[in-house]
């Protein structure tokens, strides 16, 4: 469960933080209290609170900022929220209608299946599948069709994520790469995803245009999530980034060894 949904005080602290975020320098104690429904006093005693755990920086009456780690901490609660919110949308997704590919001519009001292949959604008539809806329409294979009435769990396994490490430039960058190595890895695997210019002109090598070079992090969380297994290959000083994140949203990982012999 998120931290900041199991308690009130990890609840307040959080919106006292972001009040700040919002409002900083000048904090008027006042004012915040009025936001959250809470007397000025709790909110003193609060900020005290983060002050004594160093997530707060005082710069004199009423002036404050948050500290490195202030940051950090509601960064990662806001991520958990965000994961957990999504989860939920999943979960009541019965209430809605879901697009899904036809894997096979469908009728409308067929009851159907649906299934997670290679992070899409797909509806079948195979039997013995957990999760069940409605055709809204008629299709034939490979139609978007919509699904209604969605009842249980969708089967989806977490992918693990393939990290393919890349030196900077000053370090000899995409020439100290293992071509073949980096060709091995790269077949079959989707998406391919390269954060920093020598990662891409590494895969560019080997004839290989990247499907996602930006917000690299989080594509590859969210592919995973899917169940997919991407490669991302990666600067190394992104290294201790990539790892945290992949951490916080407890996603697998493997390394490929792309240095030269």
């Amino acid at each position: 469960m998120v931290e900041i949904l199991q308690n009130q005080n990890s609840a307040t602290r959080f919106r006292i933080m972001v009040e700040i975020v919002a409002n900083q320098p000048n904090i008027q104690q006042k004012y915040i209290a009025g936001r959250l429904g809470i007397t000025p006093q709790a909110v003193s005693d609060y900020i005290k609170q983060l002050l004594s755990d160093g997530l707060l920086i005082s710069q004199g009456r009423s002036r404050y900022h948050l500290s490195f780690e202030g940051i950090d901490w509601l960064i990662r609660q806001t991520r958990a929220a965000e994961e957990y919110l999504g989860s939920v949308e999943q979960l009541i997704s019965n209430i809605r209608v879901s697009a899904a590919i036809a894997d096979q001519k469908l009728r409308k009001g067929q009851k159907v299946g649906i299934v997670m292949r290679e992070g899409l959604l797909f509806a079948t008539t195979e039997k013995n599948v957990a999760a069940q809806g409605i055709a809204e329409s008629d299709a034939g294979p490979g139609d978007d069709v919509g699904i209604s009435h969605i009842q249980g769990i969708i089967a989806m396994e977490t992918g693990e994520v393939t990290i393919a490490e890349v030196a900077t430039v000053q370090r000899g960058g995409s020439r100290k790469v293992n071509l073949d190595r980096l060709r091995q890895e790269a077949a079959g695997r989707s998406p391919i995803i390269a954060t920093g210019i020598e990662a891409i002109t590494a895969l560019k090598r080997i004839d290989i245009k990247p499907d996602y070079t930006y917000a690299a992090r989080e594509v590859a969380v969210h592919a995973a999530k899917m169940g997919l297994s991407p490669l991302l290959v990666c600067l190394d000083e992104e290294i201790q980034l990539l790892l945290t994140r992949l951490k916080e949203a407890g996603i697998k990982h493997r390394f490929a060894n792309l240095e030269k012999a």
